[in-house]
């Protein structure tokens, strides 16, 4: 059957097709890689026409027009399911608002709950002979959000990878209100951080002793995690599994240096899984048409049955700080929030209960502040509004560059023993006389 007929009668310019969106109105802009470009310029060129348009998204890679104005948040709203660093600039204009979630579950959000689009705009790879536009990197619960809004924008980008998978990766031209054309721009990308630091390596160096060979690997973004992944792709290591929330640049090192089979995967097998992914170029030329890759709706690849069922399932994140009851913090420094709780929970309960698996925390001891003075990223208490992303019942190992402990089974003067056994040795008496005050610190201890 062809589509092109179709194609054709719903083509319109970027101007024309948000002509659709309405004071009031919720508006969803995709995810990550998959948001607007045109059709965002085109709806901010409205911005006097418009008042409380709600929009809704993550992890954007670039500015977004409709807030290049002193005044946007008189007329639009950023409601983020994870914060990047541009949405938490917006937080202080008064224009962006976190929404907590657990990640695993969003796509149900918005079948089942009141999360209803009026408009949902989404950037796509271009159509193919079966009529799909493909979501590229952002399966994600885009799928969901197809099902249930009113009205579907599609902005063709011919630089969207197609991205393979089982189900949920794209949108039928059957579906679609008006397609878009006139984005050629290549995907924003996503450093992973910069060069490994020291701390970086040393960290990256005591969680691959912890890795066998066989085992299925998800990796957070950031330095630490990148750097896991750069000495895995140095090591011995064999036949890995990828089963993850976010496909990042160091699994393609991985992949390129044969160490990624997917040979002992119990689900998927052969299969590198993922939800959705941001890095650079390089990685998206990778993922384009690779039958390898698997790419899934966030509610199978973050399902803690899914995670569980895979065997020597090594989960390993970032955090911004740890307490001394083992509560993981790794969204929010205070009230200040920072990103989001996105899957890590998820990940580190499936670890756990994987057969053979462990979910790794992982953060520098220390910090340093625009002021030039150093921090304890290991506090007594997390600091208040703090948000608790892992509880300490569910923390299993925590490292840093001075070691690494598994909090699994330790009452509390144990936890606290062990957690500052790893923070940096400047601050090891203060905190301890911090769970003296607590009644978590035992005069036995040494």
């Amino acid at each position: 059957m062809d589509f092109s007929e179709e194609y054709r009668q719903k083509l319109v310019s970027a101007d024309e097709a948000v002509k659709v969106i309405n004071s009031g109105d919720w508006v969803d802009y995709g995810w990550c890689t998959g948001t607007p470009d045109v059709l965002d310029k085109a709806l901010a060129k409205r911005t006097d026409e418009l008042k409380n348009v709600n929009l809704r998204g993550g992890i954007l890679l670039r500015p977004l027009a409709v807030f290049e104005r002193e005044d946007a948040g008189e007329h639009f709203t950023w409601n983020s399911w994870h914060m990047g660093g541009f949405e938490r600039k917006l937080i202080a204009r008064g224009c962006s608002y976190y929404v907590p979630i657990r990640y695993s579950e969003l796509p149900r959000y918005y079948r089942d709950l009141e999360v209803k689009d009026d408009v949902a705009l989404l950037q796509v790879a271009p159509m193919d002979k079966h009529g799909f536009f493909n979501f590229g990197p952002n399966a994600s619960h885009l799928g969901a959000v197809c099902e249930t809004a009113k009205k579907i924008i599609v902005e063709v980008n011919p630089n969207m990878p197609r991205c393979l998978g089982g189900t949920e990766t794209g949108v039928h031209i059957s579906k679609v209100t008006y397609v878009v054309e006139g984005n050629s721009a290549p995907l924003n990308q996503l450093a992973g951080g910069g060069p490994a630091t020291d701390v970086d390596k040393k960290v990256a160096e005591l969680i691959v002793d912890q890795i066998p060979n066989g085992a299925c690997l998800q990796l957070g973004i950031g330095g630490m995690p990148n750097a896991v992944g750069s000495l895995i792709a140095e090591s011995d290591l064999k036949d890995l599994g990828v089963h993850t929330e976010m496909y990042v640049d160091a699994f393609v090192d991985i992949a390129k240096a044969g160490k990624i089979t997917g040979a002992n995967k119990s689900i998927d097998r052969y299969r590198q899984v993922y939800a959705f992914g941001a890095g650079t170029q390089k990685m998206y030329d990778y993922m384009d048409n690779n039958p390898e890759l698997m790419s899934a709706p966030v509610d199978y690849t973050n399902d803690i049955r899914s995670i569980s069922a895979l065997d020597n399932f090594i989960s390993i994140n970032n955090c911004v700080d740890i307490d001394l009851f083992g509560q993981i913090s790794s969204e929010s420094s205070g009230i200040k929030q920072i990103s989001g709780a996105g899957g890590q929970l998820d990940f580190v309960l499936g670890a756990y209960l994987s057969k053979g698996g462990k979910s790794f925390i992982c953060c520098s001891s220390t910090f340093t502040d625009k002021q030039g003075q150093m921090h304890s990223r290991i506090r007594p208490t997390l600091a208040e509004g703090s948000i608790v992303t892992d509880t300490r019942a569910n923390t299993q190992y925590v490292v840093t560059e001075y070691g690494m402990v598994n909090l699994k089974g330790l009452s509390a003067w144990q936890r606290a023993e062990a957690i500052i056994s790893i923070a940096h040795p400047d601050f090891r008496d203060e905190l301890i006389a911090e769970a003296e005050k607590m009644h978590i610190w035992r005069r036995s201890n040494k």
